[in-house]
């Protein structure tokens, strides 16, 4: 391995959209207990990057309107260049990050940060975040719930859609 090549810092940034609610809320309303109801974002590059409704977005570290994270996670370094992980969010967005392919529970924030993380570090994002649609879709309530849910996107504002490997 080249030893000069420069490196870069890879964080997982994750959010609870319940601000504390599921916590408290989850065992009443599905019979188990959340922590938290996750978004994540990838931070590298001196960007958060992060996908919902309108597609993979980026901003200053912190800067949609769900403000500091909760949670930050190391996940490594990588040696992949900022113009090459353009060019691979560039063809993400394109094809299955686009935002009309976002789904709540099968294909979301955490999907494409789980695979951003994969691709620039090899580890993936903590499993109690990409194991919480399961958990929820196998309550009753939470198959009571999900039509409703599944019609949500999620898109915090404060984000710049990356289209074609440029901020728009």
């Amino acid at each position: 391995m080249d030893k000069s090549a420069t490196r870069y810092n890879v964080q997982l940034y994750i959010y609870d959209l319940s601000r504390g609610m599921a916590r408290s809320l989850s065992p009443i309303m599905l019979g188990k207990q959340l922590d938290g109801i996750w978004h994540t974002a990838i931070v590298a590059y001196g960007d958060e990057f992060f996908f919902g409704g309108e597609g993979i977005s980026s901003c200053s570290p912190g800067g949609t309107m769900l403000g500091p994270p909760d949670t930050v996670v190391e996940l490594g370094e990588t040696e992949v260049s900022d113009e090459i992980f353009m060019d691979y969010l560039s063809s993400l967005g394109e094809s299955t990050y686009r935002g009309d392919r976002y789904r709540l529970f099968e294909h979301n924030c955490n999907t494409f940060t789980n695979e951003v993380a994969q691709f620039l570090t090899g580890r993936s994002i903590p499993s109690y975040i990409t194991d919480l649609p399961s958990e929820v879709l196998s309550t009753p309530f939470g198959q009571i719930l999900r039509p409703i849910l599944d019609s949500i996107h999620i898109a915090p504002p404060g984000g710049n859609v990356i289209n074609g490997g440029r901020n728009v």
